[in-house]
């Protein structure tokens, strides 16, 4: 799989990895655990999730830019490792949410969330850069040895990309298991036993009393003698099962600590390996006469219209695929029946699709390639954004058949009349959004690595980030349509929106190919 890539590849995948196991245990629970600890609406608990996902990707601009003006992506990196872990640190700590105290520990909780979204602005783009420099490097080797090996240089860079990428997911895969895990362990501990629709019912009870709904009432009645509790206390029992369901989950902050010990060990040990691209250009120094100066800012005037118009698409992708945080979570805790498996778990799906279908499409891509049919990285993304249309069609359809309406009203039907859907359609819509997913996020890395000015590298890693960060600001708006109208009309959205960003980028393609040959 390594053969003939650059050797600090596999270190920086590795220490990628640890980041990501740490950072997905907590992007696994986020929302479900703002609602749960907290008693929040759902809207309220997407806007944090949104707003700081997309400080993660705006801070990325930020960290670009440090590690650019400072020459020193090593230590921005290490940094940024320090102070993702002390956010961590934050999270796990057990206090138990009160109308007395939310006003101080809900803003905390914050906090923690800001310094991981900041410590991880410092370390994503960067360590992106450094893996894009690695293959510069290698193409500068090979173009001395002329144009084959310079060509078969080239080529690498997708499949470096891909293979970096799924080091990202092997991490992505093992962390959504440990919060359920730890919580369910924690329960049994206690006693008790894990539902997904007690804890909005428990802070329900607990912020109406007698006014909470009938038929919500008795659901919380039925579930919670389920589980093991005590009905005929139920004030109390709500209180201390909301307090033993989230120490679980804040036991399984630990181990994002953790992960990122051991990220940033990788790291330490392996920086001998890493380029140095700031500073490698910074020793040169080369007279141009004012046309070549003309020309060359005429490039890289098109490198960047180029990589805007990319980022202008990627934008609405990303507002597709991370619905899988938000809505598509929600629709699994809600619609999916949850009793033998955990909500946040099929998290874990769209990692181990990335992990089994990487070798599969990079075979699909090299074997368009030996045939002389290569196809484009622009192309590739527009193929990508039509088949996220797939999983949301798929997802329309099923959602029209089954008649269901919005997740407002189907929650408070009574248990008996709430038709939960089979786990299979997570399956089926987990696998589309995968494959997308590798059309368009490892070669959107690639095709920035491709189209940066040199001496931008950091801030062009982070320009792609802080597209993300805008489509992630949108992703509000999919609870919301969730909430409120038959969710079929609510994945619709969403298939139309991926089949215009498809159509913008076929209409670009040619221009695009020119400016990345």
């Amino acid at each position: 799989m390594f053969k003939n890539h650059p050797k600090g590849l596999l270190a920086a995948a590795l220490s990628n990895m640890g980041e990501r196991f740490g950072y997905y245990i907590m992007n696994a629970v986020l929302v479900l655990f703002l609602c749960s600890k907290f008693g929040l609406p759902e809207g309220q608990s997407t806007t944090i999730y949104s707003v700081f996902y997309a400080g993660i990707y705006v801070l990325s601009l930020v960290g670009g830019l440090i590690a650019d003006r400072t020459q020193n992506y090593k230590a921005t990196i290490k940094t940024g490792l320090v102070i993702m872990a002390s956010g961590y640190v934050l999270l796990s700590i057990p206090i138990l949410s009160t109308a007395e105290n939310i006003n101080w520990l809900l803003p905390l909780t914050c906090g923690a969330l800001f310094l991981i979204a900041f410590g991880n602005g410092l370390f994503k783009g960067n360590l992106q850069a450094i893996v894009g420099q690695m293959y510069d490097d290698l193409e500068a080797e090979a173009a001395k040895e002329g144009p084959e090996a310079l060509k078969a240089a080239k080529d690498k860079r997708d499949s470096g990309f891909q293979i970096f990428y799924v080091f990202i997911n092997v991490g992505g895969l093992i962390a959504p298991f440990v919060a359920p895990l730890l919580r369910e362990w924690w329960l049994g501990t206690n006693g008790l036993v894990y539902n997904a629709q007690l804890p909005a019912l428990c802070h329900e009870f607990l912020t109406n009393g007698s006014a909470m709904a009938a038929d919500a009432f008795n659901n919380l009645s039925v579930l919670m003698a389920q589980v093991g509790a005590n009905v005929s206390d139920m004030a109390n029992e709500c209180q201390r099962y909301l307090q033993i369901f989230n120490e679980g989950i804040h036991y399984s902050f630990i181990a994002s600590v953790a992960a990122m010990v051991i990220s940033l060990v990788i790291f330490f040990f392996s920086q001998k390996r890493f380029p140095n691209p700031a500073k490698k250009e910074a020793v040169k120094s080369v007279d141009y006469t004012p046309e070549e100066k003309a020309a060359a800012a005429k490039e890289i005037k098109q490198r960047m219209f180029a990589l805007f118009a990319v980022l202008g698409i990627v934008i609405f992708f990303w507002f597709s695929f991370h619905q899988n945080g938000t809505s598509l979570s929600l629709f699994a805790r809600d619609f999916v029946d949850s009793s033998a498996i955990a909500p946040e778990i099929w998290q874990a799906v769209n990692p181990f699709f990335v992990i089994t279908l990487t070798p599969v499409v990079m075979w699909l891509f090299a074997s368009f390639a030996r045939k002389g049919k290569a196809i484009s990285t622009p192309r590739k993304i527009a193929i990508g954004m039509f088949i996220a249309g797939l999983a949301y069609l798929l997802l329309a359809i099923f959602s029209s058949v089954n008649g269901y309406p919005s997740a407002t009203e189907f929650k408070a039907l009574p248990l008996e009349a709430q038709a939960k859907a089979h786990w299979w359609i997570l399956i089926a819509v987990y696998f589309f959004l995968t494959v997308a997913e590798l059309f368009i996020s490892p070669l959107g890395l690639s095709f920035v690595s491709k189209v940066a000015p040199k001496s931008m590298l950091g801030l062009c890693q982070g320009l792609w980030l802080c597209a993300t960060a805008i489509g992630n600001l949108l992703l509000p708006l999919g609870p919301l349509m969730y909430n409120a109208w038959p969710i079929w009309q609510c994945w619709t959205v969403f298939l139309v929106v991926c089949l215009i960003s498809m159509g913008g980028m076929l209409a670009m393609v040619k221009w695009l190919e020119r400016v990345t040959k």
